[in-house]
């Protein structure tokens, strides 16, 4: 289809673009454009005003936190970008990896972190890295800056008329990981999970086969304390409800809920043996 007609403007300022997109409505923010443009094109999405934040440096790059415990990530900065950067690589793995299973290399250099995060009705694969991590998410709006949880931007999405600014990540080293089984044609996650050891037990979440991207505190709670090998790992996804674990494309929940399990465990490990490197 031919995208339908609307305006376009390209702020130089993050006040400027939150100028536009509180005195237009139907004003839609690109980044990427890697979900936004596709559905234009397809009609599932409209917009009176396209405002291309791309120019907004102050929206890119990853550094350390002020106090050193964690690291700030622009949304501006690409999936690419975010795969390779030394500070996640070494602070975050889950969100790295995450990031380097997300589409193809021309997707990568194109996407934003931003816009992962953001997307709505779409099984992308930052959310579940973020929720794993227990990130924030900052977000400016006419009323000042604010932050959401990575569960709470999942579960709501972002305000009306907020620019999504960064991600708030606390360290981790390298006790995290993250796994994914991907639909061949389209490379969203038919199920995708992320781990973090922490003192206090794991920290999981799935997304794909499930209806949007969850924590599922009830398997942290069954595995706390004890080991993470496979057979407990599956014990304790088999005590979920099964209709947590959403079927389709040819998939049952009884399916979807062992391979979240059995990929789990596989992201358990690795975290475990780089924890013990």
């Amino acid at each position: 289809m031919i995208l339908t007609e609307f305006d376009y403007a390209r702020p130089t300022g993050l006040d400027e673009a939150l100028t536009l997109l509180s005195g237009t409505r139907g004003a839609r923010i690109l980044a990427g454009g890697q979900s936004l443009l596709p559905d234009l094109r397809a009609g599932a999405d409209g917009a009176a005003l396209l405002v291309d934040i791309r120019r907004l440096a102050e929206l890119r790059g990853v550094a350390r936190t002020p106090d050193g415990t964690g690291l700030r990530i622009g949304a501006l900065t690409t999936l690419a970008e975010l795969a390779a950067d030394p500070l996640v690589l070494a602070e975050a793995p889950e969100l790295a990896a995450a990031a380097r299973a997300n589409g193809d290399p021309q997707v990568r250099n194109l996407g934003t972190v931003g816009g992962n995060l953001a997307a709505a009705g779409r099984a992308t694969d930052l959310p579940v890295a973020a929720m794993a991590a227990d990130a924030a998410v900052e977000l400016a709006g006419p009323g000042g800056r604010t932050t959401l949880t990575a569960e709470e931007l999942a579960a709501g999405g972002p305000p009306a008329g907020t620019v999504l600014t960064a991600l708030l990540v606390p360290a981790a080293g390298p006790a995290a990981a993250f796994e994914k089984t991907a639909d061949r044609a389209t490379r969203y996650p038919v199920c995708a999970t992320a781990v973090r050891i922490t003192p206090g037990g794991p920290r999981i979440a799935v997304t794909g086969a499930t209806a949007r991207p969850v924590r599922l505190r009830g398997v942290e709670d069954r595995l706390r304390g004890g080991t993470y090998g496979t057979d407990a790992v599956l014990a304790a996804f088999r005590a979920e409800p099964r209709e947590l674990f959403v079927p389709g494309r040819g998939t049952s929940a009884e399916y979807l809920g062992h391979l979240a399990g059995v990929l789990t465990a596989r992201a358990l490990q690795r975290a475990g043996q780089a924890l013990d490197r």
